[in-house]
């Protein structure tokens, strides 16, 4: 893959594309997405408007690794004479510890956090209002995400990628049809003892127990906690094989028969499984996590023209094909369905859940019961001699 040398990834190229930007979050797996890869492709682009006339020189990008196409943070240079500098953190935590403590001199311009941070990141003061007028493609953003609880109104933050948690699971082994997370653990007490595999997230887990019982998945109720604690310890974490990420592998393998999985993950694993025939992937009822990834302008950024500029940039709907490819997640473009549906994407069902299954997500939150969840995913893993 070329790269110019106006574009400085600092971060391994080797090691970030091997990545999946969800099991990195999941703190654990190596899933290539990065296979998608549109380089080498014609990429167009249409221009980004000056601010002013004239944008800064330089900007600086300061994102989870391997996530963006890079031909497109090329054609975004070339067509403004920037000079684009890519960082990368590993998680969220440590993109919050780098603007905290610089105190609005990190340097960095644009910054990607996750919508359970933003309201700890508006709190400290961390990002800073964005100029909708230097933004016009936010007018291309579907509405299912704008306006969410984490950011009223879009003032500091729009919708980069998104997507939700399920499971795969092989049908040559399960024969059941399955639907709901209330199947998921009927199943890994039976067919799947000892083949079921769980991210290795915390607020996750919890959440396939909660799911079931009807509760809200970010329930701050010790009660209803306690609940999910004993579904998950007594019925589903002793026939748990392992905490894992890299869904794909864990396919591949043919060591597990039912996965919890985020739903782009999955699909890359049944692209790369030699049977993918006999794989399905489950949007369970009757709730599951809306993750969003969201563009933001960090606190002091020294070049906010060309920051606004390069949000503007890739919210282009011509080219959000092109990112989707690459990064194995939809974004939260207008008629994204459709252009994957015309560029004959595989199994672009996995990548777009039905209107129906977005209205029944409920997006994660941080809350002082994050530390119970934390608690039961320990006792769990334990109890799974993991």
């Amino acid at each position: 893959m070329g790269q110019n040398p106006d574009v400085r990834f600092l971060a391994p190229r080797t090691a970030a594309a091997r990545l999946s930007r969800r099991a990195v979050l999941a703190g654990f797996g190596v899933v290539g997405l990065g296979a998608l890869s549109a380089c080498g492709r014609n990429t167009k682009m249409a221009a980004s408007p000056a601010v002013d006339g004239k944008l800064e020189s330089k900007l600086n990008l300061y994102s989870w690794g391997d996530y963006d196409n890079p031909a497109l943070i090329d054609a975004f240079r070339s067509k403004n004479d920037v000079l684009v500098q890519v960082d990368s953190y590993g998680s969220n935590e440590e993109l919050i510890a780098k603007l905290s403590t610089s105190r609005g001199t990190s340097g960095y311009d644009v910054v990607v956090p996750t919508g359970s941070n933003i309201p700890q990141m508006l709190k400290h003061n961390l990002l800073q209002e964005l100029d909708f007028s230097l933004i016009p493609n936010f007018a291309h953003v579907d509405p299912n995400f704008t306006d969410q609880y984490f950011d009223p109104g879009n003032k500091h933050s729009i919708c980069k990628a998104w997507g939700t948690t399920g499971y795969v699971y092989n049908t040559t082994k399960i024969s059941r049809e399955m639907t709901s997370w209330q199947d998921f653990i009927d199943v890994a007490q039976d067919e799947a003892a000892g083949t079921t595999s769980l991210l290795e997230d915390p607020w996750e887990v919890s959440a396939l127990a909660l799911a079931s019982l009807g509760y809200s998945l970010n329930t701050e109720d010790e009660g209803e906690l306690e609940e999910a604690r004993t579904i998950l310890l007594e019925k589903v974490a002793p026939n748990v094989k392992a905490y894992i990420g890299n869904v794909a592998t864990g396919m591949i393998q043919g060591s597990f028969t039912l996965l919890q999985a985020f739903n782009g993950d999955a699909r890359q694993g049944m692209s790369e499984v030699p049977d993918p025939e006999n794989w399905k992937f489950v949007f369970p009822t009757p709730s599951a996590n809306l993750w969003m990834d969201n563009w933001a302008i960090a606190t002091g950024a020294p070049h906010p023209d060309a920051a606004h500029a390069f949000i503007n940039h890739m919210l282009n709907p011509d080219t959000a094909i092109e990112q989707l490819d690459y990064i194995g997640y939809p974004i939260g473009i207008k008629g994204l369905e459709e252009l994957a549906v015309k560029a004959d994407l595989t199994q672009p069902e996995l990548i777009f859940p039905t209107q129906k299954v977005l209205d029944r997500l409920e997006a994660s939150k941080q809350t002082p019961a994050d530390q119970i969840r934390t608690k039961i995913f320990a006792d769990a893993q334990a109890r799974s001699g993991a």
